[in-house]
């Protein structure tokens, strides 16, 4: 019951604290959050609304909350999930505070503002390659026998 005192003091601070290029939107449900994103800084995503599902699980802030790229065709500007290394096209993100990297010093806002920053510093118009990922993924694990 204590994460539900936590998530209201970020609720509350994030209702007072504005950030260029995110606006959260809360639900009804105080553990289900939306946030819009944009990246105009960046002309890869200029003109282009993004928006993030976030649920917070019962074991925040130890563990970190999920968090997707949601699309939905059925709005106007319409709302997809960005192109980009390190999102996949089901809106899942690889990024590291939301796993291993994840720290109870963290909360949604620094997730948040990590993703926009994510979006706003990429050079690249396109997914990571699955030859890319192999090669990756075989570094680690013979760097770990």
């Amino acid at each position: 019951m204590a994460f539900r005192k936590r998530i209201l003091k970020e609720s509350q601070a994030l209702s007072r604290e504005a950030h260029a290029g995110i606006e959260f939107i809360p639900t009804d449900e105080i553990t289900h959050w939306f946030v819009n994103i944009t990246a105009n800084d960046n002309q890869l995503y200029t003109g282009k609304l993004f928006n993030l599902e976030i649920i917070i699980g019962d074991d925040y802030p130890i563990g970190p909350p999920r968090v997707q790229f949601v699309q939905d065709q059925n709005v106007v500007p319409r709302v997809e999930v960005p192109v980009h290394p390190h999102i996949y096209s089901n809106g899942h993100i690889c990024l590291d505070i939301l796993g291993d990297g994840w720290t109870p010093v963290q909360n949604i806002q620094s997730v948040a503002i990590s993703i926009h920053s994510m979006l706003v510093s990429n050079t690249r118009n396109g997914k990571l390659s699955f030859r890319l990922l192999f090669y990756r993924l075989f570094k680690v694990l013979t760097n770990n026998l």
